[in-house]
C-alpha cells in the first residue's frame, strides 16, 4: 500500500475521483467533499479533516488512528465496519447526526460542540468520553459503556440508567432531566 505523508489536500471534490487507497500519515484534508463516496480500506494516521463533507461515506475496514474532525459534516456515517485496531477519533464543531458507532470501542473520544441527533451508540464503549456542549437529541444509548463519561455540558440527551453502564459518569444539576425523561416524569 502506498504511503502518503505530510500533504495537504484542499478544496478537492472526491465524489468524482475517489481518494486513492493508501496510508495517509500527518495529512490535512481541508474543505474537501467526500459525500456518499468511499474511504474503505484506507488508513489515516494522525490526520485532520477540516471543513469537510463526509456525509454518508463508506468506511469498510478504514483505519482511523489519531484522526481529528473539525467543522465537518458527517451525517449518516456508519463507523461499525471501520477497522478497530488503534481506533482513536476526536470531533469538534461537527455534525454527526444519524451516525452509527454500534459496538465501537471509542473510549476517551472528545465530542466538542457537536450535533449528534439520532446518533446510535448501542453497545459502544464510551468510557471517559466528553460531550462538551454537544446536542444529543434522539441519541441511542443501549447497553453502552459510559463509565466516567462527561455529560456535564451536554444537552437534549435521554439515557435509561438501568440499560447502560454508567459508573462515575458525570452530569450537571441542570441536565439531570435527561436521566429521567424515559420515566414519564414531568420536570419543570
Amino acid at each position: 500500500m502506498t504511503n502518503i505523508s505530510d500533504q495537504t489536500f484542499a478544496k478537492i471534490d472526491f465524489t468524482q475521483n475517489p481518494l486513492e487507497k493508501a496510508e495517509y500519515e500527518e495529512c490535512i484534508f481541508d474543505n474537501c467533499v467526500f459525500y456518499a463516496g468511499t474511504l474503505s480500506e484506507i488508513t489515516f494516521l494522525n490526520c485532520e479533516f477540516i471543513d469537510c463533507d463526509l456525509s454518508l461515506v463508506t468506511v469498510e475496514a478504514t483505519a482511523f488512528r489519531e484522526v481529528k474532525f473539525i467543522n465537518c459534516k458527517m451525517v449518516g456515517v456508519n463507523f461499525e465496519p471501520a477497522n478497530d485496531f488503534g481506533l482513536k477519533l476526536s470531533f469538534k464543531n461537527s455534525n454527526l447526526s444519524h451516525a452509527v458507532f454500534y459496538r465501537k470501542d471509542i473510549r476517551k473520544t472528545q465530542f466538542n460542540n457537536c450535533i449528534l441527533h439520532g446518533t446510535d451508540f448501542t453497545q459502544a464503549n464510551l468510557s471517559e468520553c466528553s460531550f462538551a456542549n454537544s446536542d444529543l437529541a434522539g441519541g441511542v444509548f443501549d447497553q453502552t459503556r459510559l463509565e466516567k463519561a462527561d455529560f456535564r455540558d451536554a444537552f437534549n440527551f435521554s439515557l435509561v440508567p438501568e440499560k447502560n453502564y454508567m459508573k462515575k459518569a458525570k452530569f450537571s444539576e441542570r441536565n439531570l432531566a435527561g436521566l429521567l425523561m424515559h420515566s414519564g416524569i414531568d420536570i419543570s
